[in-house]
């Protein structure tokens, strides 16, 4: 198990958050706990949590909180996880109707040591949502599934709205950084839930060394991959355990890349400091749609 413990970097002031509350932070707390849940918000400690739950929003984890990698980047618990839970797409539905939410982000650990990596786990969570939540839009954020299309065909037969796979980081990186993934097999599943009727997202970190040529050489490779929205946030060490941040982006840089990312082609870039996958990404979404519908009208 990680250490915990934060490691005592010095943030300049364009990474300061406020610190929201309220009686909506309260509810999705309580509703997370009175149904035995995980989210990506909490074991990943995003430093949008606060804002997010205030706002109505979280996302969830399913398949537990433990993860069979060991990501550099990532201060998600790895070791031997425990058993899937089946229970667990009723509960994820039930809280989702309890928040009354219309776009739900899933994200889950990497489970390597499951035949199908968890697919059906993540299948029969869509389909419970969809059943309980007819209204509600679902996204996900999935693991490579070790390049198995036949298990992403699994999940991909309950007609997610929006897919998301993060590359992370440069390729030159991913030795150090992300030492059991593989950028063409991201790649590679990106393209292949592009088939279906859905939309696909990717994102990286900035911070780790990567260098202007690479970023841009990444953009394209999801854009040529079918990737129709992409993030881009700065890479904070959520502990002495993992990978040292080698940089602090500025705003301006993370705006810089917003641009060339629309020139590349994506519908929608979201860059910035604070960034992170599920960071308005029902807004996003939204105006997506209402473009596409002005388009046709």
């Amino acid at each position: 198990m990680k250490n915990r413990t934060k490691s005592k970097i010095t943030k300049p002031f364009w990474l300061k958050t406020k610190i929201p509350g309220g009686k909506n932070y309260l509810a999705v707390k309580k509703i997370v706990e009175d149904n035995n849940l995980h989210t990506v918000c909490q074991e990943a400690f995003c430093p949008n949590l606060k804002e997010c739950w205030s706002n109505n929003t979280a996302t969830f984890m399913i398949l537990g909180d433990t993860c069979t990698r060991n990501c550099k980047f990532c201060d998600v618990k790895n070791g031997i996880p425990s058993k899937p839970d089946h229970d667990e797409p009723n509960r994820v539905a039930n809280a989702v109707k309890l928040m009354k939410l219309d776009y739900v982000v899933i994200t889950s650990p990497t489970r390597d040591d499951l035949i199908d990596g968890g697919a059906e786990i993540w299948a029969n969570t869509i389909k419970k949502i969809k059943d309980v939540n007819p209204n509600c839009k679902v996204e996900l954020l999935i693991p490579d599934f070790q390049g198995k299309i036949e298990d992403l065909e699994i999940v991909m037969k309950e007609k997610p709205d929006v897919v998301g796979h993060n590359l992370e980081t440069a390729p030159s990186l991913y030795k150090s950084i992300r030492p059991e993934a593989n950028y063409r097999r991201s790649l590679k599943i990106l393209r292949s839930a592009n088939k279906y009727d859905t939309i696909t997202k990717t994102g990286i970190m900035l911070g780790l060394s990567e260098t202007k040529e690479e970023i841009l050489n990444i953009m394209k490779d999801a854009y040529e991959s079918g990737v129709k929205f992409f993030t881009l946030g700065q890479y904070l060490q959520p502990s002495k355990e993992n990978a040292s941040v080698k940089e602090f982006i500025t705003p301006e840089t993370f705006e810089y890349y917003k641009n060339e990312g629309m020139k590349i082609g994506f519908q929608h870039v979201e860059s910035g400091p604070l960034v992170r996958s599920s960071y308005h990404a029902d807004k996003y979404f939204e105006s997506f749609l209402q473009r596409t519908k002005m388009n046709k009208d």
